[in-house]
């Protein structure tokens, strides 16, 4: 009902269109389906579940990252996952500007690879930091010498290491850098025209600033396409979860310390013995010398055993364990 206009809202939209303050075609233009061009020849293959569960696997990696770069360069880290996107590889290779910096990473046991494409300005902050300066970036961009990409395969080695735990859910994959290239035209590791997903990922160190692009090809990632999404994604973080805490709450009662003691036996006697006792008076116990002991776990009776020693101390040798249904 709510739909339908009432009189007065009749009446007050045929005065404003006949004042001219509300234009018909306007009114007609609005009201029309707007409708989205679709490119037959390139046809989408990563649905909005699919890069959003991307998005969900890279904010993992990128907690990962703000933990573990602090390591190798002394410095805060901050990481952010900006967005995701489903393009041809063409588009993305067109994007890149000479010195880039290319991680050709084999993504085991998928088949195929995939790329991490780092800001050369980050990859000559790294290098700086790790020879001990401030971290600033080059006022000129050039090439990177060799000793320079020796520092930065490093890092790179480390952070590729990093992306296994976050695809645990969906495969237990060995991700292993290949190499690094700085020219995009020898990183033409699919068709130009093939499908990939980038997820684009911020990182800050110190005062500067640049992105991580991953490409994901629709063609590595195929086998696990039917993982990619948050449903899937989300239930199997839970069972993981529970079984981590159920892990961690059996180690707890292992290390848990329990008394344990054995009753060697017991006696009755008036309230006129006790108050006489004295040092060296001798009880007299309901137990034989060759008779086994109960021995008491906490407040329950877990096992019969055998009086004895071992060195100096007194000790007992189990000779049964009492089982719940026997009580």
């Amino acid at each position: 009902m709510s739909d339908i206009l009432s009189q007065n809202e009749i009446d007050n939209l045929l005065q404003a269109l006949s004042s001219g303050e509300v234009d018909a075609e306007e009114i007609k233009a609005s009201s029309e389906k707007q409708v989205k061009n679709y490119d037959f020849s390139r046809p989408s293959k990563f649905s909005k579940e699919h890069l959003r569960t991307l998005e969900i696997i890279f904010e993992h990696y990128g907690r990962l990252l703000s933990t573990n770069l602090p390591v190798y360069l002394r410095k805060n880290i901050q990481v952010e996952v900006m967005n995701s996107e489903a393009v041809t590889y063409m588009e993305f290779s067109n994007s890149l500007s000479n010195p880039v910096l290319l991680g050709i990473v084999n993504f085991e046991p998928l088949e195929g690879n995939i790329i991490v494409e780092m800001a050369s300005k980050l990859g000559y902050a790294i290098v700086d930091r790790m020879l001990g300066g401030e971290g600033e970036p080059l006022d000129k961009v050039r090439e990177f010498s060799e000793i320079e990409l020796l520092i930065i395969e490093r890092i790179m080695t480390a952070c590729v290491q990093l992306l296994r735990e976050p695809w645990t859910n969906a495969l237990d994959v060995h991700p292993r850098l290949e190499r690094i290239e700085t020219n995009s035209q020898f990183a033409q590791i699919i068709s130009p025209s093939e499908m990939i997903a980038i997820v684009t990922i911020s990182i800050k160190i110190g005062d500067v600033e640049g992105f991580m692009n991953i490409c994901l090809p629709y063609i590595t990632l195929e086998p696990v396409m039917d993982k990619l999404n948050t449903k899937f994604w989300y239930s199997n973080m839970q069972e993981r979860v529970e079984m981590e805490y159920a892990d961690t709450i059996e180690s707890l009662i292992a290390k848990a310390i329990v008394p344990v003691k054995a009753i060697l036996g017991k006696s009755v006697i008036s309230v006129n013995d006790f108050s006489g006792l004295q040092v060296g008076d001798i009880i007299r116990l309901n137990t034989k010398v060759n008779q086994e002991l109960d021995v008491y776990v906490g407040d329950i009776k877990k096992f019969t055993a055998l009086p004895g020693a071992t060195g100096e101390d007194y000790a007992v040798r189990i000779t049964s364990v009492i089982r719940e249904e026997q009580e």
